[in-house]
């Protein structure tokens, strides 16, 4: 499917189920998390949008310049043309409860969204993400709860960029879960556990 410039795959959900976007790393497409985010969150809506950008053949959400090097001012564009993606179908499907489900490149392009619009989303799932600047305060982020999970020897995404991060969200109230591990960018089964646990409702 496409719409508003998005290649994107999307399973239609239970009535009244959570919304699920899932955001795949570079190199990765639409179909990476999206059925996976469906065995997370049982009976949910999962809507998985394509990267719009080609690095050299490779697939991203925004353009950069080297490895950590963000092209800021694509970056912001992107940012608000993938913010009124999500709204859209927020509103169109009256989901209450919105989740990211991002890797690497994806963590990036969710996290960037929920800088500038807190309201978006209710949990934010952010795996290896790499934020090499200083968010604005978002007070709205409060209300989020945000895994975020990654490796401690990460050459792609260093891990005390990684545990500022972090910081930042208690800074702003959210309800933050860390799970890190001792590899490096690749996803290990422990946060496939985090996240299974995270998506759990609680008893």
């Amino acid at each position: 499917m496409t719409e508003a410039g998005y290649i994107f795959a999307e399973t239609e959900g239970k009535a009244g189920a959570p919304l699920v976007f899932t955001f795949h790393g570079t190199g990765g497409n639409e179909q990476q998390f999206h059925r996976f985010a469906g065995d997370l969150v049982p009976g949910a809506h999962v809507i998985s949008p394509r990267g719009d950008v080609s690095e050299g053949g490779a697939l991203r959400y925004f353009r950069r310049t080297g490895e950590g090097v963000y092209d800021m001012d694509d970056l912001a564009r992107r940012r608000t043309a993938m913010a009124d993606f999500i709204g859209a179908h927020k509103a169109r499907l009256g989901a209450t409860r919105v989740i990211a489900l991002g890797y690497s490149n994806g963590a990036n392009i969710a996290a960037a969204v929920a800088f500038a619009r807190p309201d978006l989303f209710t949990d934010l799932a952010l795996l290896h993400p790499l934020i090499p600047w200083t968010p604005d305060p978002a007070p709205g982020l409060s209300a989020a709860r945000v895994l975020i999970s990654a490796g401690e020897r990460d050459p792609i995404c260093p891990a005390p960029q990684t545990k500022a991060l972090i910081a930042y969200f208690e800074a702003q109230g959210s309800d933050i879960t860390a799970a890190l591990h001792p590899g490096g960018h690749e996803l290990r089964d422990s946060e496939v556990t985090a996240l299974t646990a995270f998506f759990t409702p609680e008893a």
